[in-house]
């Protein structure tokens, strides 16, 4: 069990049986949901789960940040802060972050693979602590904001935005700059994991491109935790370490020349260009993260105004490039050829987020998450990852098909702030009644709610924290006013 940190000026931190429970009761969700985070604590940071993913994962620990808020604000702050500790000198923030107390083995690819202190060197990687090379999706600005809502005394007292607002803006910049690969003014990835939903159908066609990595090669660790047939496949994981292999032996440089199917020249990255996606979910979480970048500003004194402007810039870039109209969804584009990839995928939806979007497309969005592709609140318990009437569609194999906690939590956010808070009570009930039956899984069947994956996941519980801490009925939660709110600049 994880020791209380030291206390600071307007900290009420709880830990064990005592944890802050409106409930009461010692079994209650609250104390359950408290007590996952305290077991996958690791003394500055938060594992996901303590035997898959032994590590600090970026995306998971911003979402980790906005459910610990509610019971220690002073380890959210610490959680994003250790974090940020590993950021690259030209901002980026990698989507691993290595405990070397662990073994090389309990985790693949592990830091002898990534090499970040030697072949990320001219990218300015850290020389004191082992990373990846790659990123995933930028949620910490808006989960900084949230972590400070919850507590503005202690923030201020111990200067947590003015520490990190320098760094997130540098976060920002990068992906602002160095990864608009397709030229039209959103961030691409450059492999799969970075976007986080690692092994969607979306990903095929550009993946198909990718010559795998010999099987030989590499080592499958998460086989030794999972079930196989709910993973990824040896094809498409060989495809993962090629890209990551090739982007680490070009020193993770970004924007390098790439020769497109069409014979033009373009900008893409990872070793020549085979995989460059500009993903919808990716780029809206970006949009929440400058209004809420906008927000930290404007708490430190400084104007916003620039930062709204630029969320708003994102959100037309959004629309121009990833709408698809007919499909009534946001799809990913293909960088490499400029096609937009025709997948469903529960990354579509996700620009609800955009707090500005145009209410026919709101509309639009809402239609297609109850229509039979998503099957909200009708055939589905849980918004699926994937088309329910799509070829590759699988209940249970990884971003194929299941349900997961924090998508579900993206979209909850986005009915409720475009106005719809009917739909996102009922999301956010049966978020809630799922992860108590499940024991918080990773992941679950959208159709019957069967766990999958690891049970006692942290973001699932931190994220179980968020929702029972929001008042049905009542708007985006207390500690969030203002974060997804159109009418607040």
């Amino acid at each position: 069990m994880w020791p209380p940190p030291a206390s600071s000026p307007g900290e009420t931190v709880r830990s064990g049986p005592h944890v802050y429970d409106p409930a009461g009761p010692a079994g209650s969700l609250h104390v359950r949901a408290a007590q996952v985070l305290e077991d996958n604590w690791t003394g500055a940071s938060t594992v996901p789960s303590r035997r898959l993913y032994p590590h600090q994962w970026s995306w998971d620990s911003a979402f980790i940040a906005i459910g610990l808020r509610h019971i220690s604000p002073l380890r959210a702050q610490t959680e994003l802060e250790t974090l940020l500790d590993a950021q690259w000198a030209d901002g980026r923030i990698p989507h691993i972050v290595f405990n070397p107390s662990v073994p090389l083995d309990a985790y693949f690819p592990s830091p002898d693979f990534w090499r970040s202190s030697t072949a990320g060197r001219a990218a300015g990687a850290p020389r004191t602590v082992q990373t990846s090379g790659i990123v995933q999706p930028p949620v910490h600005a808006l989960a900084a904001w949230l972590v400070h809502r919850s507590d503005p005394g202690l923030s201020r007292a111990r200067g947590f935005l003015a520490r990190v607002h320098p760094r997130l803006a540098a976060w920002h910049r990068y992906l602002l700059h160095r990864r608009d690969l397709g030229g039209g003014g959103l961030a691409s990835v450059v492999h799969p994991w970075e976007q986080g939903m690692d092994n969607s159908p979306a990903w095929d066609a550009p993946l198909s491109r990718v010559t795998p990595a010999p099987a030989r090669s590499f080592r499958r660790a998460d086989l030794d935790h999972g079930a196989p047939e709910d993973r990824p496949t040896d094809l498409d994981y060989g495809r993962y370490v090629r890209l990551a292999a090739d982007y680490r032996d070009g020193g993770y440089r970004d924007g390098a020349a790439a020769r497109y199917r069409d014979g033009t020249e373009g900008r893409s990255s990872a070793g020549g260009g085979a995989f460059a996606v500009e993903d919808p979910a990716f780029n809206a979480l970006l949009i929440a993260s400058e209004h809420a970048l906008a927000r930290i500003a404007r708490e430190l004194g400084a104007t916003g105004t620039a930062r709204h402007a630029r969320a708003e810039r994102l959100t037309a870039a959004l629309v121009d490039r990833l709408w698809d109209p007919a499909e009534g969804l946001f799809l990913c584009r293909d960088v490499c050829d400029g096609s937009l990839i025709p997948e469903r995928s529960v990354s579509g939806l996700i620009p609800l987020l955009a707090p500005t979007l145009p209410r026919d497309i709101v509309a639009a969005l809402v239609r297609t998450l109850r229509g039979p592709h998503f099957g909200l609140s009708g055939a589905t318990r849980l918004v699926p990852s994937y088309d329910l009437l799509g070829e590759a569609f699988d209940p249970h194999r990884y971003w194929r098909g299941p349900a997961w906690f924090n998508t579900g939590w993206l979209v909850e956010r986005g009915l409720r702030a475009h106005g719809d808070g009917a739909s996102a009570d009922g999301l956010r009930e049966a978020l809630l009644t799922t992860a108590d039956a499940t024991d918080f899984a990773e992941y679950v069947d959208p159709y019957t709610g069967e766990a999958c994956g690891a049970l006692g996941f942290s973001w699932t519980a931190a994220l179980t924290l968020d929702l029972l801490h929001e008042r049905p009925g009542h708007g985006v939660s207390p500690a969030g006013i203002g974060t997804f709110d159109r009418s607040e600049k």
